[in-house]
């Protein structure tokens, strides 16, 4: 596991956070931003499990929240869907017979 781009994989290799204004060494993608948070979670309100932070609009944006911590975690691919949703859905097919 490590800490990766959301869009392009790239890794981050350095000690600490991005600051607000570092951008992916590969596809040039903010770094600060909710997709590559740890608390980011599509499943809950504002799609932030941190109940502290001020809502995020433009989660795809730089912003100032102050409990980002850099998700780490295994790069599947640019839009390749992970096995947790993919594992919902096939429970979801069963449940309606599709």
């Amino acid at each position: 596991m490590n800490r990766h781009c959301h869009n392009c994989g790239r890794e981050w290799k350095l000690d600490g956070q991005p600051g607000r204004s570092e951008n992916c060494d590969g596809c040039n993608e903010d770094l600060r931003i909710c997709l590559n948070c740890v608390h980011h979670d599509l499943g809950v309100a504002y799609e932030c499990r941190e109940r502290r932070a001020e809502p995020v609009t433009e989660k795809k944006r730089s912003n100032f929240c102050e409990y980002f911590d850099f998700a780490l975690r295994n790069w599947s691919g640019r839009g390749s869907v992970n096995k947790r949703d993919e594992e919902a859905k096939n429970t979801f097919d069963q449940l309606f017979g599709e």
